[in-house]
């Protein structure tokens, strides 16, 4: 039986993006987080948290978690994304 090896990268061009400007400060900023909610990223995200309000100055940090660590975050979630400064994601194990 012959074997078939696949190949995982995409074969399709990306969609040209410019990076956003990055900030000079955090301070009195809003900044968001999104889990994939495994068990490793709520301690990360609390002292995240703690650091970014104690140390930079953020006035604000918004956690969203996704209904499925192995899937894109929700719509719901990237449309409330939009209104934040800033943003973090990270995945935990």
């Amino acid at each position: 039986m012959p074997i078939e090896v696949l190949d995982p990268t995409h074969g399709g061009g990306g969609a040209a993006f410019q990076l956003a400007p990055r900030l000079t400060s955090l301070a009195g900023k809003t900044v968001g987080v999104i889990s994939n909610n495994k068990r490793g990223t709520r301690p990360f995200f609390a002292a995240l948290e703690r650091e970014l309000i104690d140390n930079h100055g953020a006035a604000s940090v918004v956690l969203k978690i996704k209904d499925n660590y192995s899937a894109p975050a929700s719509a719901a979630i990237m449309a409330e994304a939009e209104t934040w400064d800033v943003a973090f994601t990270g995945i935990g194990d």
